[in-house]
């Protein structure tokens, strides 16, 4: 086997986000961009000497020329064994479980998860590590140290793979296996749930309808939706993965997903309706006439997840990221389960998962999922919804009625800045963590300020702990703000601020969500002066 080691320069912006690295397509095109970010990325791991690396993606744009180069830089790096997606494709949760049933070393995955794809769009690379999750910090640490002082990489000069042929070839003294990207993670799925019974239900009529968003999960939704549920195959909308995802945001959220939207709330609609983003580890939930917020879901799936065969056991707890609502917090509180709350990112989880201190997790990003794998899981979300469905024959909208008139309401939403010039995000964040001491007792409008901080996690298996993960302000009477800066933006910095409110009176759970947060809307304008700060009168998004 030829190998060559290339001298290259290091780049000073390669430091891993909350899900790897990512960049727009260009940025990734500079030569030896790429390959500097991937020899760091080996350079920072030990032990792999004949190992297996899982390696696939999205199906974005740039995802095949960048799965050869990882092949061959894997062959030279001196892996014995590279397992890759037919196409190129394989989601991001079914990466994880490849990861974990063949007992590889690691694996690349490659996706900006939900942001756009194209020529000019996003493009991202993360390392996952042998439990399927992906790396923790010390790793990725690791991997932007090692990216600042690298002068070489070193490939192996073998010819591209046919990775459209399903099958096992040899090349670089290392053995390259092309699998099926879907049936393996069907197959898991099966297990989890009672296809059966999901099957009776679509049989007698229920209605599904799904929206890949040209991207991922379509050969995944096909399989099990259509081929082993039985569901209606027109009402599995855009279901052929597309380098630039048709053009579309592939974000399963109310503004890029509206489409959807609009037919769950139309008189015919559908009984349930369900979306995914770029890279399968997201999901958006819709009943005919209801949106359930992600932070709800998590809490509604929680609540009812022993009705699913996988899960008939109960619960051992239930995490969820700092930023998403306290719903969840009173089902564990019910339950008798552990609660976690960590800072935004699914590493996060990773240990409480690897320890059995909890079950089912998630982010109020759209993003839940439970031990089968270590990602969130937009299709296991789905299908643990059409189980609980399934069981207690009643329509989305009842379930959520039903569940808030035990637990409560959470009034929540996310406001997104999207694009913000970095240094106007930085300051307006200094600002608010400088002011952090004087807030208690302050009041604005209806709401008193009872405490704020910056969240700072500590985490209960390795004691590692993650500082400056987001400014939290509590409310008199149980009311919050978050602020958080995005890592997972190609483009300036996106400003996220979080707002819940817990409302346990049933005769109060029909409001219109913006309208129940005002007050808290108005006193996040009050205290970061976003308008100000920004030049932004309004939201890029509101989810």
């Amino acid at each position: 086997m030829m190998i060559r080691t290339v001298s290259v320069s290091p780049f000073p912006d390669q430091k891993p986000g909350t899900s790897g690295l990512r960049k727009k397509v260009p940025v990734f095109q500079t030569p030896g961009y790429t390959e500097a970010f991937i020899q760091s990325v080996f350079d920072s791991l030990d032990g792999f000497e004949g190992k297996s690396l899982v390696i696939g993606g999205d199906g974005r744009f740039y995802n095949r020329e960048v799965i050869q180069i990882a092949i061959r830089m894997a062959a030279a790096n001196g892996f014995g064994r590279v397992l890759v997606g037919q196409g190129g494709i394989l989601s991001t949760p079914a990466a994880s479980h490849l990861i974990r049933k063949r007992e590889a070393f690691g694996g690349l995955i490659l996706s900006a998860s939900h942001n756009p794809g194209g020529p000019t769009e996003d493009f991202g690379i993360k390392y996952n590590i042998s439990n399927g999750g992906p790396a923790p910090e010390k790793i990725t640490d690791a991997i932007f140290a090692r990216s600042l002082s690298i002068d070489h990489y070193k490939v192996a000069d073998f010819g591209d793979v046919d990775l459209d042929k399903i099958g096992t070839f040899e090349a670089g003294g290392m053995t390259i296996e092309v699998v099926d990207p879907v049936t393996d993670y069907a197959d898991l799925m099966e297990t989890l749930f009672d296809f059966a019974a999901i099957r009776k239900l679509v049989d007698d009529g229920f209605k599904v309808a799904f929206d890949a968003m040209h991207a991922v999960t379509g050969p995944y939704a096909s399989e099990i939706l259509v081929r082993r549920l039985g569901v209606d195959a027109a009402l599995v909308f855009n279901a052929t993965p597309l380098e630039d995802f048709g053009g579309h945001h592939p974000d399963p959220n109310l503004v890029h997903a509206k489409a959807l939207y609009d037919l769950m709330m139309a008189p015919e609609a559908p009984d349930f309706g369900a979306a995914s983003d770029g890279d399968g580890d997201r999901n958006l939930i819709i009943g005919r006439g209801v949106f359930v917020t992600p932070s709800d879901s998590l809490a509604m799936l929680a609540a009812n997840a022993h009705l699913a065969p996988g899960y008939k056991d109960g619960l051992k707890g239930i995490a969820r990221s700092m930023p998403t609502s306290g719903a969840a917090d009173r089902v564990a509180a019910k339950l008798g389960v552990e609660m976690h709350e960590t800072p935004t990112g699914w590493k996060f989880f990773g240990n409480l998962l690897d320890a059995g201190r909890c079950t089912i997790c998630g982010e109020e990003s759209a993003g839940t999922g439970s031990d089968h794998v270590r990602e969130k899981d937009g299709l296991w979300a789905v299908l643990l919804w059409l189980n609980i469905l399934a069981v207690r024959r009643q329509s989305a909208l009842e379930i959520v009625k039903d569940h808030w008139a035990e637990f409560g309401r959470t009034y929540y939403s996310r406001h997104d800045y999207e694009a913000i010039e970095t240094d106007s995000a930085n300051q307006l964040m200094a600002a608010i963590e400088d002011s952090l001491v004087r807030l208690p007792g302050r009041q604005i409008g209806s709401l008193t300020i009872a405490n704020a901080d910056s969240f700072t996690y500590h985490d209960p298996i390795d004691g590692s702990v993650s500082r400056n993960q987001g400014l939290r302000i509590f409310f008199e009477g149980g009311s919050r703000l978050v602020f958080r800066l995005s890592g997972t933006g190609t483009s300036g910095a996106t400003l996220r601020i979080y707002m819940e409110r817990y409302e346990p009176d049933p005769a109060q759970h029909d409001q219109d969500t913006q309208a129940a947060l005002q007050p808290l809307i108005e006193a996040a304008e009050a205290i970061a002066e976003i308008s100000s700060r920004t030049g932004r009168d309004a939201p890029t998004v509101i989810t």
